[in-house]
């Protein structure tokens, strides 16, 4: 009997080359929140919860997280502004339209240690640029790990991309400002683990 994947039709982009992602909500005339790899969503659940103007985007590579999140979302009364999607974002950010989004986030990424597995690695200097052209001037990113050779590692790509702006006197700021917390975050929190958390802007 042929093994049936319970997440095959697991929530997707629409169809074309260049896309829209604010059809994907109630509010169509509102820039979006791009979370990437939002895993379990506790981010996004928290962030839509505490700020009731916000619309949310995650692309999550793992169809099972994409999907339970997804519904997860619709079954709290999120769905009209929370959506999560079975994409990589290396893959869907390019179809996205310019412009569209007011924020990134991207939490605690890349566990990838071995040198073969760096070209595994999410926040490459092309998602960058990507992030950088559907992001709206003065678009804001956030970026947080508890491992200091990621955070280096990410500073040095952002530096490469002139549009993001070190918010001042940043880019490294001590605090989350935005109402939410990802479930490591959570995790690193409790076990008094430092994190280094990256703020930049869109240049205007």
């Amino acid at each position: 009997m042929p093994f049936l994947n319970p997440y095959a039709d697991a929530p997707t982009l629409p169809e074309g080359e260049e896309i829209d992602p604010r059809t994907l909500f109630e509010d169509r005339a509102r820039p979006i929140e791009i979370e990437i790899g939002p895993g379990r969503g506790t981010f996004i659940l928290e962030r839509l919860a505490a700020v009731p103007e916000a619309r949310m985007l995650g692309l999550e590579i793992r169809r099972k997280w994409a999907s339970i999140v997804d519904e997860r979302l619709r079954a709290r009364g999120f769905g009209g502004r929370g959506r999560v999607l079975a994409e990589d974002a290396r893959h869907a950010l390019p179809r996205l339209k310019t412009g569209t989004a007011s924020a990134a986030f991207i939490h605690f990424p890349d566990p990838w240690w071995k040198k073969r597995h760096q070209k595994r690695l999410v926040a490459s200097v092309s998602l960058l640029e990507q992030l950088a052209r559907v992001l709206v001037p003065g678009g804001e990113l956030f970026f947080q790990t508890d491992v200091e050779e990621r955070a280096e590692q990410f500073e040095q790509r952002v530096n490469t991309v002139p549009l993001f702006v070190p918010v001042r006197p940043g880019p490294r700021v001590a605090e989350n400002p935005y109402s939410a917390m990802s479930t490591r975050e959570r995790r690193a929190v409790a076990d008094g683990l430092p994190i280094v958390r990256l703020r930049y802007t869109r240049a205007l």
